[in-house]
């Protein structure tokens, strides 16, 4: 697939800088939308306040009460690594605030499907709870959460997804998306609402005399930091002034060695270095082994990792995790296979669709979510790939493209259709959805109108954005620290990224697809730069030529202590 470098359009008038600001930060920044080095502050103090978030003080009440009448709790997840970090901050804090026994329940995908359902329910019932919590779901569980009503429990929604036309009818509902609700920031993660929830908890128990009548040391929220930010970067969320506060001061604690046994466990199966990480590392690292579990077995193995204050058992754990990444990486990579040889019978056809769906009754149910951006990353297009479900419907992923809402084209489908899809739910750029089996090709033509209809041709056009060509004397340590102490780069946040044309001095196969390079800006042929590009097409490099174009990121490289430039390169072409 070819793809086309754009550059963001930049007008340095419209910054707000400091004088000493460099030209080629200001151009980053303002790519981004930032104006200001106040978008830079990274302080606790900068977060918006929890004031105005709907239901918020109500859920606190609920919560206060329960805690100082010791009442039982019980806290319900998802099966991904935001519902994993939700579920085990939840357990956690309020423990550490005095409320006995917490335990945490998370639907097997494969037994109970997603959310708060009556049938989960009933397993609930089985511990007797009288306060129940959704974390990381709940918003669309309005029969999950009336059965729970009946049985006798009080029930707190706490969610980020963005909810249906009815709300469910929990005694409490903090989220965000939720109609009528002022907070700011509309992409909280569901760990990170659970955390502004627990905050002010934290805060009321301590203003009522609690901790100081019950001999508990109030806990300090921010050493949960580390799972907020784990959790936030892997859900994929945006990554706003908020977000980025979260996640910038819960990797500080991270590097510090302040976190969980568990991440310090994961971090050393994966062999990342503690001290250096990054949101690379937490989305590419971290959050894989987590949702591993999910995918293939039971999230209640993640959970557990992030809960246990024992290292020894924190290292079994992660092993564990380990082993499960390695196994959904293998089902993966046939499952890829597969869908590329159905691919390749459409595109014999002709024209390829503006979407593309996929339905293999021999896929697993949990990795179709990655074998649709896979697809999605090589065909640019939006992709839903289903799988075998219960009771004769399939159960689809899907991943989306810039521009095209993909749980508002679901929405299309349903209202167009209203008996095609049994359920569906999601953000932007991933949802789920549940059809009937024998539904499956009349969906495909239908989502394929919807999809028309939202975009047009030009945006299925990969793109690579650039923040522009970097001066020769860019070329340096100090701009790549500079660039750096922006982060946490991530969703809707991005890495800073260049291009330009490049004199091609050496290149050579390290690996088994890694293109190492010298290169040269061809505006400075006496400027030698150490270049990499990852799994590259060896069909295709090296090749004999002179001059290339690259997209690359500026990174320092450290080996044996020793730091030096490097061009990290995303994309390249002969010219």
């Amino acid at each position: 697939m070819h793809k086309t470098i754009q550059r963001r359009p930049v007008d340095l008038s419209t910054g707000r800088f400091a004088s000493d600001t460099p030209k080629i930060l200001q151009r980053v920044l303002l790519g981004r939308g930032v104006t200001s080095e106040a978008a830079l502050d990274h302080r606790l103090a900068s977060l918006h306040a929890p004031a105005a978030m709907r239901g918020l003080e109500t859920a606190v009440e609920l919560l206060a009460e329960a805690v100082r009448e010791q009442r039982k709790i019980l806290i319900v997840g998802d099966f991904d690594a935001d519902g994993a970090t939700s579920s085990s901050l939840a357990v956690l804090a309020l423990g550490a605030m005095g409320a006995p026994g917490v335990e945490f329940l998370v639907p097997n995908r494969f037994d109970f499907g997603y959310g708060l359902t009556p049938e989960i329910v009933e397993v609930a019932k089985e511990s007797a709870p009288d306060l129940l919590i959704t974390v990381d779901n709940g918003i669309s569980s309005i029969d999950g959460v009336a059965a729970a009503k009946a049985a006798g429990m009080t029930v707190i929604v706490t969610d980020h997804h963005l909810p249906g036309a009815e709300l469910p009818e929990a005694d409490a509902i903090v989220n965000p998306n939720q109609p009528d609700c002022d907070f700011p920031s509309k992409n909280l993660a569901g760990v990170g609402v659970i955390f502004y929830l627990l905050s002010r908890l934290r805060t009321a128990l301590d203003r009522g005399g609690w901790f100081a009548d019950s001999g508990i040391a109030a806990p300090n929220m921010a050493d949960y930091l580390d799972l907020v930010a784990l959790g936030t970067v892997a859900d994929l969320v945006p990554l706003d002034h908020n977000n980025r506060i979260l996640v910038h001061q819960g990797i500080a604690r991270i590097r510090a060695g302040h976190c969980r046994p568990g991440i310090a466990a994961l971090l050393e199966v994966a062999g990342r270095n503690q001290r250096k990480l990054s949101t690379t590392d937490i989305g590419f690292m971290l959050g894989p082994r987590i949702n591993a579990a999910g995918r293939l077995d039971d999230i209640g193995t993640g959970i557990r990792c992030l809960l246990t204050r024992d290292p020894a058992e924190a290292r079994e754990l992660a092993a564990e995790l380990d082993g499960l990444n390695r196994d959904r990486k293998a089902i993966e990579q046939g499952m890829q296979r597969e869908a590329l040889a159905l691919l390749e019978k459409v595109q014999l056809d002709g024209e390829i669709p503006w979407s593309l769906c996929l339905y293999d009754e021999n896929w697993h149910q949990g990795v179709v979510g990655i074998l649709a951006s896979r697809i999605k990353e090589k065909f640019h297009r939006p992709v839903i790939a289903f799988a075998e479900g219960d009771n004769g419907l399939i159960k689809g992923s899907a991943r989306s493209i810039p521009g095209l809402h993909i749980r508002d084209a679901l929405s299309d489908v349903a209202a167009s259709h209203p008996d095609l899809i049994a359920k569906f739910g999601g953000h932007a750029m991933a949802a789920g959805l549940s059809l009937r089996q024998e539904d499956f090709p009349a969906f495909v033509d239908a989502f394929e109108m919807a999809v028309r209809s939202r975009l047009d041709e030009s945006q299925l056009q990969a793109i690579i954005e650039s923040d522009g060509e970097l001066e020769p004397a860019d070329f340096s340590m100090q701009t790549a620290a500079a660039l750096r102490a922006c982060a946490p780069w991530g969703q809707a946040f991005p890495e800073p990224q260049f291009d330009g044309e490049f004199l091609l001095l050496q290149q050579r196969i390290v690996g088994e697809r890694h293109l190492k390079m010298v290169v040269a800006p061809e505006r400075d042929p006496q400027l030698a730069l150490d270049a990499i590009a990852f799994n590259i097409d060896t069909d295709t490099w090296p090749q004999q030529t002179e001059k290339i174009r690259l997209a690359y990121k500026l990174d320092i490289n450290e080996f044996r202590g020793r730091e030096s430039l490097q061009l990290m390169v995303s994309h390249l072409e002969a010219i």
